[in-house]
């Protein structure tokens, strides 16, 4: 259980991440080609602002596909642990019924020793 807990958070820091540098790869992008446009300021604020939105949707993109991949691993997660709690229930039940079966001539007899001895 630890351990999916464990390869969830990682996803999650690295997805984290991932979306930190395509944002600051973007603004960093957009400042040199400010500094660096030969052009009139008009086509160059046209050109930002249309890489902006294109920064807009791939940001957009990887957040869909990094919120996809974090649910699957949740319901794997959230899965894993229902199946475990399953087998340990029927474990638990398999061990009572075991020691039911293994005591039960004991208290027989038992019982048996009891009403001898008060007739």
């Amino acid at each position: 259980m630890g351990k999916y807990n464990q390869e969830l958070e990682n996803d999650a820091k690295n997805v984290g991440g991932f979306l930190a540098g395509l944002l600051l790869g973007g603004l960093a992008g957009a400042g040199a080609m400010l500094l660096l446009a030969p052009q009139s300021g008009k086509k160059t604020r046209a050109q930002i602002q249309q890489k902006g939105v294109e920064l807009r949707d791939q940001t957009t993109d990887a957040m869909e596909d990094a919120v996809t991949q974090v649910s699957g691993k949740a319901r794997q997660v959230t899965d894993s642990v229902h199946e475990r709690a399953k087998e340990l229930g029927q474990r638990g039940q398999d061990m009572i019924d075991e020691q039911k079966d293994r005591f039960s001539p004991v208290v027989e007899a038992g019982k048996t020793a009891i009403q001898g001895a008060q007739a």
